[in-house]
Formats: structure tokens, C-alpha cells, sequence
């Protein structure tokens, strides 16, 4: 027998199955080991407006995304996911409609952007209820999306203003006052809903996974502004991101 009816023997053992892998949680799809959907509401939450996602493909393969638990939170239809680099596109079915709605708004810090606070609740002044649009990647891609969809211009731009410390102390975060996206959906809806508890509801998951990664020899993150500024950032930033630091009023002062 020669070598060549070797190989193709040894290769006729291989299983044309693919092996097992860990169990997964048929519901947030993560191995049941690492799986948050304890910490998910009793019911799922169903506030009059809801949140459209417009999310750069990038990530969606990120295992630390919060979107998954966004979703998972509130009622079927109350988050809609669209993905892509350029919105609307005519892939996008429903997209193009909500984006011509007088009641969608953008949370994106654009130069006329007013605070999110400062708009009606919903059933204040007959207000009906909102489209929240978000933009879900990194700030780069975030600011790609935007300026490569001129559709976004045109809708009212909001921020938050007074943003907590992010709670997602798992994930270093870019400067101090950045949130998850999670986070940022959970404090904008609950300020359009007019309902406090809501944003702590939908904290959740976030909550219960950040307690089990600790308990599990997870370490807290400090942002990375914090670690530049400490000089204990051990990556080499470019001179663009320093001038933008340099710049930042000193939280640590």
C-alpha cells in the first residue's frame, strides 16, 4: 500500500459530524456556563416607543455586545435590528418609513444635537411615542454610518447629558463617558418613557453577567482615558487620539 492509500485511509476515519461543542442557551445563544438570561426581566418589557438598531456588521461578532440583551429585554417589535455600513438600504424593509416618522430621533452627539431631557415624555403634550434610533459600533464606525447615511441628518438629534459611569466594568471603554449600547438604550428609553425603573430593568443581564466575571477571576476595567492619563495604558496610541485626550478637561483633577 502506498503512502498516498495512507493518507486517504487515515482521512475516511475522520467523523463527517463536526464535534460536540459546549451546550448553548437556546435563548441569548451563549454556552449556558456564561449565559446572562437570569438576569433578564420576568417579563419582557413593553414601553410605547422602541429602539431601532442601525449596527455595523463588525459588531455583531463581537462576543461582548450588549444588543442581545437589549432585544431580549422588551417585547417583540420593541427593538429592531438593522445592519450594514449605509442606511436606508433596500434591504432594510421598514426602515426607510421609520426614518420619514416626525416622532424618530437620533441619539448621536451632532453639532445641533439638544438634550435628550429636554423633550416630552411620552403622553406629556400629547406626545405619541418615539422612534430612538442608535447607532451601534465603535465610536469610528459609528461616525462612518452616520456620514455615509445623509437619511440621518434630517432626523432630531439628541445626547444624553450627565452620563453615568458605565457599569460595564468587564469591557474597557474608549474615555469616561462612554456607555454600552445597552446602557445608553436603557437611560434614553427610560427618559422618553418617563419611568426611572425602566433603565435598572433593563440592566439586568448586564448586571448579572458582570457579577459572575468577577466571581470568576475577571478583573474591573478603568476606561482607557483614565489608563493614558495614568500612564498605564500599555498600547502606543497614535498622535490623532493624543491631541483628542490632551484636550479632555482632567476627570482626575
Amino acid at each position: 500500500m502506498t503512502s498516498e492509500d495512507n493518507v486517504w485511509r487515515e482521512l475516511a476515519r475522520i467523523p463527517a459530524d463536526p464535534p460536540d461543542t459546549r451546550d448553548k442557551c437556546q435563548q441569548c445563544r451563549r454556552p449556558v456556563q456564561v449565559c446572562w438570561c437570569p438576569g433578564l426581566p420576568k417579563q419582557r418589557l413593553n414601553p410605547a416607543s422602541r429602539i431601532i438598531i442601525l449596527q455595523h456588521p463588525a459588531e455583531a461578532k463581537r462576543c461582548l455586545r450588549t444588543v442581545p440583551m437589549l432585544a431580549l429585554a422588551l417585547e417583540s417589535g420593541k427593538c429592531l435590528i438593522f445592519r450594514g455600513k449605509k442606511f436606508p438600504l433596500p434591504k432594510h424593509e421598514g426602515l426607510a418609513e421609520i426614518l420619514n416618522d416626525k416622532n424618530t430621533i437620533l441619539l448621536y452627539p451632532s453639532p445641533g444635537a439638544v438634550a435628550l431631557d429636554t423633550l416630552d415624555p411620552v403622553g406629556i403634550n400629547e406626545q405619541k411615542a418615539y422612534n430612538l434610533v442608535l447607532l451601534d459600533g465603535t465610536w469610528p464606525q459609528a461616525k462612518a454610518i452616520y456620514h455615509s447615511s445623509p437619511a440621518l441628518y434630517f432626523l432630531r438629534a439628541c445626547k444624553l447629558i450627565g452620563v453615568p459611569t458605565s457599569e460595564y466594568v468587564i469591557r474597557t471603554q474608549p474615555t469616561e463617558g462612554c456607555l454600552s449600547t445597552l446602557e445608553t438604550g436603557a437611560s434614553a428609553l427610560s427618559i422618553l418613557e418617563g419611568d426611572p425603573e425602566l433603565r435598572e430593568k433593563m440592566l439586568g443581564p448586564l448586571h448579572y453577567l458582570c457579577r459572575f466575571q468577577l466571581e470568576n477571576g475577571a478583573v474591573t476595567h478603568q476606561s482607557k482615558e483614565f489608563l493614558i492619563k495614568q500612564k498605564a495604558y500599555p498600547k502606543l496610541i497614535g498622535k490623532r487620539l493624543a491631541k483628542q485626550l490632551r484636550i479632555l478637561p482632567d476627570s482626575t483633577s
